[in-house]
């Protein structure tokens, strides 16, 4: 007889609130208590804080109902166990990638993370980078092991800046992780929006 497993409660974080990372958490805060919305930036933080979004992808009053806890401060990011990482992937002057925003987010990230933890990628990447440059980041700065200790996956941005009919909620999200607990346990956190 095999033993089932007690499902996990997920504590989701976002990293990145831009017009895609915005979206996303607000969506998982509407369906997932306590989910953390982090930014590097402090101003875009105080500014969602007080019901401002320079992005225009949510309304004053939608903020305003969120439950979502916005931070600046990467301390606050080890109470999750679910990471959501949606930062610019910018392209430099020779058309190339710019890799920094996603390199400093994972340093971030893996400072945080924990036995049992995922973290999903967001960010528009090409194939190969997750598990090839952000997974040894990752498991530099945490000292844990990919694949054994924590677990990657990833969604590919599907979000249209500024398009309120092909929301979140309402487009068909791809996702996929290292492993087919994993893939299931990604899979029912995004089935959930």
């Amino acid at each position: 007889m095999t033993k089932e497993r007690p499902a996990v409660r997920e504590r989701i974080a976002v990293v990145g609130l831009g017009y895609v990372g915005l979206p996303v958490a607000m969506a998982f805060a509407a369906k997932f208590p306590n989910v953390l919305g982090f930014d590097i930036d402090q101003n875009r933080v105080t500014a969602l804080e007080r019901g401002q979004d320079w992005t225009g992808e949510s309304s004053r009053e939608a903020l305003a109902a969120s439950t979502i806890t916005f931070t600046a401060d990467p301390a606050r990011l080890a109470a999750a166990n679910f990471y959501i990482v949606a930062v610019p992937t910018p392209i430099d002057g020779n058309r190339r990638p710019d890799l920094n925003p996603i390199e400093s987010a994972s340093r971030t990230v893996g400072a945080a993370l924990g036995s049992g933890d995922v973290v999903v990628y967001e960010s528009t990447v090409y194939p190969g980078l997750t598990e090839e440059i952000c997974s040894p980041i990752l498991a530099k700065a945490s000292g844990l092991i990919a694949g054994v200790d924590f677990n990657l996956g990833y969604s590919p941005e599907r979000i249209n800046p500024g398009d309120a009919e092909h929301t979140i909620e309402r487009i068909t999200k791809i996702v996929a992780a290292d492993n087919a607990a994993t893939l299931d346990r990604v899979a029912t956190v995004y089935s959930a929006i």
